[in-house]
């Protein structure tokens, strides 16, 4: 039986979190799977002042939750499970996983670990030269040729998908190679926001594709806009100059005088004059 001490300690910390949870509007559960200390350091570092992590137990944690008693908080229940990091903050939650994969680095592969990207191994010298390289390389599904004592890769050859474990054999052969296949860092299961899980998938955002397309949408809604002369500050200045431009074509086409059209309408009549004059002038020889 536990002693009275520690569910003392256990009963303070519990109620530690708890006022933890009522004064951050975002959770987030991150992974610490396979994340080294030092790289957790410089996370907390990183985001001094911006975000507050704690590693809990995950037993305290829920009974901080189920104490609580709010339906929403129950949602983060079903991710407490393995070994997480927690992330208390104020910060948008889609703005907090892209910090998290920006503080990610690229690192060779070990056996068990899983690839972060479509590793293709490309055609050129290996810088190896010619012995057992070579059965190793054949081993795992990469053609070779010998050129000037090297070893060389024949073509681009895809060796691991994302996602795909890799085994010691290719993880060997990725190390000499100096392939960086994995990437290390904290990968974000789940935020918990304003009552709301966004799971980790969710979470991320392909900055430049969101970028275009919001470029795109902004030049197709001003060119509706300016079609069905809709006006909005951006579209006002514009629609006046177009609405300008309409009016002094009306005026010149139909021959109204005013301090703006009388110059385009000189130079209409000067030009119809000359065009008639002209006209006229090649005529006479054939009334004559």
């Amino acid at each position: 039986m536990p002693s009275q001490q520690v569910l003392e300690e256990k009963s303070t910390e519990v109620d530690a979190i708890k006022g933890i949870l009522k004064e951050y509007k975002s959770i987030g559960i991150a992974s610490l799977k396979k994340v080294r200390a030092s790289q957790l350091q410089e996370l907390k570092k990183t985001m001094q002042g911006k975000v507050y992590l704690r590693v809990l137990k995950n037993t305290l944690m829920k009974l901080a939750i189920e104490e609580m008693e709010q339906e929403d908080l129950k949602k983060l229940e079903e991710y407490l499970e393995g070994s997480n990091v927690y992330m208390f903050t104020d910060l948008n939650p889609f703005k907090l996983a892209l910090l998290l994969e920006r503080g990610k680095v690229k690192t060779t592969a070990k056996a068990g670990d899983t690839a972060a990207m479509d590793v293709i191994v490309p055609t050129g010298n290996t810088g190896q030269p010619p012995g057992p390289i070579i059965s190793q390389l054949n081993a795992v599904g990469l053609p070779t040729r010998i050129e000037s004592g090297s070893v060389w890769v024949s073509k681009d050859t895809l060796v691991v998908r994302k996602g795909e474990e890799i085994n010691e054999r290719l993880a060997g052969v990725l190390s000499k190679l100096n392939i960086k296949a994995v990437e290390l860092g904290i990968s974000m299961r789940a935020v918990f926001d304003n009552g709301i899980i966004i799971v980790g998938d969710q979470l991320k955002v392909d900055i430049d594709a969101t970028r275009k397309s919001l470029e795109q949408s902004h030049q197709q809604a001003f060119a509706l806009a300016m079609e069905i002369g809709y006006p909005t500050k951006d579209t006002i200045k514009p629609l006046i100059q177009l609405a300008h431009q309409k009016a002094i074509a009306l005026a010149v086409a139909g021959a109204i005088p005013t301090k703006d059209t009388i110059g385009d309408l000189l130079r209409k009549a000067n030009a119809e004059m000359t065009s008639l004059s002209s006209a006229a002038d090649k005529a006479k020889p054939k009334a004559a």
